[in-house]
């Protein structure tokens, strides 16, 4: 988007007061809500978004640049429609803001098409039914908390336990295993963040066939509210042009609902539950019930989640949490041993191990192996007090095979290949099945530890 001033068309109304981001208009007529406005700014288009119907004549609207420069009595004019954004499939391998604007140093997107970013969910004839799962080629995921096709997989975890590692291997497994495309929404990031990103993809080889959208920290809370929408918008476009599977990886979600609370304050309503804004669950909504399925292709979502002083049932953990299908818990204590992916294997669930998605033999092996690994985690206390050798020998039989499938179910990673020096394996989950069947059998009861630990299949790596 052009924020040049280019045209002449006659204002819908007039600056009347400025409090931060919030600016509050008099106007002849009064636009729609969501409708994109926007004023001069020495020669330079200032947007804005109308939020709240004050009265007959006034609303109160969200800059979506800076305020710095405005005053009252600036002309206000209206774009004719809500914010909308250029789609091409060119934007694969680019880097852009909330308006489709180049961030890469690259020229603007050229194309004919628009897509507002408050599209409609699709009509519920068009959407597919989800029953199947995405294989990404990691064996704790595939194994475990299989993806959902088309489904919405949350991501918990704090700093330093591998969560952006986990993003871009799941991107490069859709570029490679799938031929699909992705799309990186960066809410409220910090741009150090994502140079470190696209520069690691970059590296990685997995840029060309992914969109990077950024909503930088410093922007104001309308940009980092409203990111969220543009990236779905492309996705929904990338879906329906190119017929793919298209991945959609959202960092940090909550980041989005701290912007709406944020919004919320700003325009004076009373707040709700936990001090969030009353509105919560419909945001939330607007965005997940976009992310569907439906015969021209499917939008499988990544949506990175952070869990306020790790408490589940905080009010916007908990209506995130009722829109996934699958949850991943990234944990610090599998990190502090070692275990990459820091995947903790009993917290994280999946709708999808049902043995009638996913299979009776895929179920059995799968829940054979979270009973070992549990029974593992309740006898270490005594291990670590009174030894291995007081257990049953039926216990260190379910300890010894307990400690290989978790070193088994790490993994060298293709975009950590360079800093680590140890080449990246993908796993097909057939390979994963059987593997972890002959562990649960004592196929495997001779092979040292340390042979599975940062193995692909135990077929490759027993030989």
């Amino acid at each position: 988007m052009d924020r040049r001033i280019k045209t002449t068309s006659l204002p819908i109304g007039e600056i009347v007061g400025i409090q931060g981001p919030v600016v509050t208009l008099r106007c002849t007529s009064l636009p729609r809500l969501q409708q994109a406005l926007w004023t001069k700014n020495d020669d330079i288009r200032t947007m804005l978004e109308v939020h709240q119907h004050l009265d007959e004549k006034h609303i109160r609207a969200i800059a979506l640049h800076s305020t710095a420069g405005l005053s009252r009595g600036q002309e206000v004019f209206d774009s004719g429609s809500p914010l909308h954004v250029p789609v091409t499939p060119d934007c694969l391998g680019r880097v852009i803001n909330m308006f489709g604007e180049p961030m890469d140093a690259g020229s603007p997107l050229m194309s004919n098409e628009f897509r507002n970013i408050h599209s409609a969910p699709l009509p519920l004839h068009e959407i597919t039914a989800v029953n199947e799962i995405l294989e990404v080629g990691i064996k704790v995921i595939d194994l475990l908390c299989p993806f959902v096709q088309g489904g919405k997989t949350g991501l918990f975890g704090g700093a330093g336990v591998g969560k952006t590692v986990l993003i871009m291997e799941f991107m490069r497994a859709i570029s490679s295993i799938h031929k699909g495309v992705s799309v990186f929404a960066g809410i409220g990031e910090r741009i150090r963040e994502g140079t470190e990103l696209w520069r690691e993809l970059k590296q990685a080889g997995v840029l060309p066939q992914a969109l990077l959208v950024f909503g930088e920290m410093d922007e104001s809370p309308g940009v980092r509210f409203r990111i969220a929408h543009t990236a779905v918008t492309y996705a929904e476009y990338l879906r329906d042009n190119t017929h793919k599977d298209v991945l959609l990886l959202m960092d940090n979600i909550f980041r989005f609902v701290q912007a709406g609370s944020e919004i919320s304050s700003l325009l004076g309503r009373m707040p709700s539950t936990v001090g969030y804004q009353p509105t919560l669950a419909t945001e939330i909504a607007e965005i997940q019930d976009r992310i569907t399925s439906s015969i021209r292709g499917n939008i499988t979502a990544v949506e990175a989640i952070y869990v306020p002083a790790d408490d589940m049932t905080d009010p916007a953990v908990s209506t995130l949490l009722s829109h996934l299908d699958t949850t991943v818990i990234l944990s610090r204590g599998q990190a502090g041993k070692g275990i990459y992916p820091a995947v903790d294997p009993i917290q994280s669930m999946s709708k999808a191990l049902d043995p009638n998605i996913i299979g009776d033999h895929h179920y059995s092996i799968a829940e054979g192996v979270r009973e070992h690994l549990a029974r593992y985690a309740e006898l270490e206390d005594i291990i670590t007090m009174l030894g291995i050798e007081e257990l049953s020998e039926k216990d260190r039989l379910i300890v010894m095979r307990a400690r290989k499938l978790q070193r088994y179910l790490t993994q060298p990673f293709f975009v950590t290949a360079d800093h680590s020096g140890i080449p990246g394996v993908s796993v097909p989950l057939r390979d994963t099945l059987a593997d972890c069947e002959a562990f649960l059998k004592g196929h495997f009861d001779d092979v040292p530890e340390d042979k599975c630990y940062m193995q692909g299949s135990m077929g490759a790596s027993t030989q």
